[in-house]
């Protein structure tokens, strides 16, 4: 029982530290290259939609 105890109440000390983290409004994490928003392919050959939309782009 000892054992249940101590768990629910880790369990709830990480639920408490979560809900301050929300309630303080940190900034979300982020990656360090920016993202998906970046808008720079690594790739070496170029997938077709990635064609396109660079088509689509320079179109207007």
């Amino acid at each position: 029982m000892i054992y249940f105890l101590v768990t629910f109440a880790f369990m709830l000390l990480v639920i408490v530290v979560m809900a301050v983290g929300v309630i303080f409004g940190r900034n979300a994490i982020k990656g360090s290259c920016g993202g998906s928003g970046a808008g720079d392919c690594i790739c070496v050959e170029k997938c077709d939609k990635r064609k396109e939309m660079e088509a689509e782009a320079e179109a207007g």
